[in-house]
């Protein structure tokens, strides 16, 4: 199967596709059944749900927005995924509320905790929801790709400020609640039970780099997704990515 997220956007999403992937297919090979139950919490339009669903995994799409839940059932149905996506209107909070405790094989939570009022919470909800052999797939944003990026652009107190700031915000028109290290990352899903299998840097480079240049340069497009993928798995670029990605395991899922 062709990957769906490949294309000029998959700069933003190729890295954590890949290793979601590679996840999927462990599980599958590790229960013996070729289709899992995965939940895919702030899921909004689905953008990874379908790709999943696609794959013919069962998706339950969790997200507080109706509007991004009708644009999911909408890009369901046009990809012919429409009975493997279920969506359901809910938040990190009250996950428990609308969805089964310890019953998903694999739980996305990406771009999740930057915007709920306490990320412990968010991610030990995410956990609950997942079976005694199960896996976590995080994202969230990177506070050193932040900090870079106001640097950057000049504005060297708004990178200060982000650096200094607890949640690694540059200031009252920061749009994102929250920013996480790699420690802090680790840290909140080591403190909800889960084992860490492993870290990636996201975006290290694409949001660093003229897309005119990505869009014109022959192969530039490819030689740029190839770098990020090479870089993402080394500890020295995780300071400075966009986003992190984290993978958890529970502890059974890791002994297996």
């Amino acid at each position: 199967m062709s990957d769906p997220l490949r294309p000029r956007a998959s700069l933003r999403t190729a890295v954590v596709w890949e290793v979601l992937q590679d996840a999927l297919d462990r599980r599958v090979k590790a229960t013996g059944r070729e289709s899992l139950d995965v939940l895919d919490t702030g899921g909004g339009s689905g953008n990874f749900a379908v790709p999943v669903a696609r794959l013919g995994h069962r998706v339950t799409v969790v997200d507080p927005s109706p509007n991004a839940l009708f644009a999911l059932e909408r890009r369901a149905a046009e990809a012919g995924v429409a009975d493997r996506v279920r969506g359901v209107q809910g938040d990190a909070h009250g996950l428990l509320d609308v969805v089964e405790r310890d019953g998903h094989d694999v739980v996305l939570c990406h771009g999740v905790l930057e915007y709920v009022d306490d990320p412990a919470e968010g991610i030990r909800n995410a956990v609950a929801a997942l079976r005694s052999e199960g896996v976590l797939s995080l994202l969230a944003a990177g506070l050193g790709g932040a900090v870079l990026s106001r640097a950057l652009a000049g504005h060297f107190k708004e990178a200060r400020q982000a650096l200094d700031d607890p949640n690694g915000r540059w200031g009252a028109g920061d749009p994102v609640p929250h920013r996480f290290t790699t420690e802090q990352l680790t840290a909140l899903v080591e403190g909800a039970g889960l084992a860490v299998a492993a870290v990636h840097g996201v975006r290290v480079f694409a949001d660093l780099v003229s897309g005119v240049l990505v869009d014109t340069e022959p192969g530039a497009l490819e030689a740029l997704l190839k770098l990020e993928e090479a870089a993402a798995e080394l500890p020295a670029f995780h300071s400075v990515a966009t986003q992190l990605h984290v993978l958890g395991e529970t502890r059974a899922a890791a002994e297996a």
